[in-house]
């Protein structure tokens, strides 16, 4: 909902858990809520922006209004949503296709075409070597400021400035590469160049059906 003109995708999973007839069902439910709460969205970040124009000092409250103004702006395509069965592995074969089918579109993705500058592939490429060397420890978390010098110490890449590779990171954040929280203050200098220790800890944090478990202990 932050991300200028994002697309979104949403995947149902454990479809091998329902019948035939409850997928649509759902499928039509959950695309119901979605909606429902985009309208409610845009109704309260108009509500939220009255009020600050409508306050006795709106000067005051400018970074506030200016804020809830870029995120009103913000447009979000969701997509059909796709039901997988997960245990099926011709099901991730489709959820694959059905995902490149979508980021081939041009009329979603027009940027799609666009070419990046090849210091892009250099820096992405020298960043995996990063995070596949003997020296990086298993959670993958580097300081922006020492990445940047360890990058810097590639011959193609001596003379990357921080401003250049906080744009590829950006980018490779993007795409999934690493995983870097730029507007979170306390996490805005870490980099983490292995995403799937995130997913790890976040699996031990947040457990399926956490709450039927602990009650089914005597």
């Amino acid at each position: 909902m932050r991300v200028p003109n994002s697309v979104v995708l949403p995947v149902g999973t454990h479809v091998d858990c329902c019948q035939e007839e409850e997928v649509e069902e759902k499928r039509h439910d959950i695309m119901a809520k979605i909606t429902a709460m985009l309208v409610e969205r845009k109704s309260n970040l108009a509500h939220f922006i009255n009020n600050l124009e409508g306050s006795e000092e709106p000067e005051f409250y400018m970074d506030q209004w200016e804020r809830l103004k870029e995120m009103e702006s913000c447009t979000l395509t969701i997509l059909n949503l796709v039901a997988v069965n997960c245990t099926e592995h011709r099901d991730i074969k489709k959820l694959e296709a059905i995902i490149l089918e979508h980021v081939k579109n041009e009329e979603l993705f027009p940027e799609v075409v666009r070419v990046l500058p090849p210091v892009y592939r250099q820096v992405e490429a020298a960043i995996i070597d990063i995070a596949q060397s003997e020296e990086m420890a298993d959670h993958g978390m580097m300081d922006l400021q020492y990445l940047l010098s360890k990058l810097s110490q590639c011959k193609h890449l001596a003379s990357l400035g921080r401003d250049l590779l906080q744009d590829i990171l950006r980018y490779l954040h993007r795409i999934g590469l690493v995983v870097w929280y730029e507007e979170i203050k306390h996490l805005e200098n870490t980099v983490f160049l292995q995403p799937t220790f995130l997913i790890t800890m976040f699996k031990l944090l947040v457990r399926y059906r956490l709450v039927q478990q602990l009650e089914s202990i005597s």
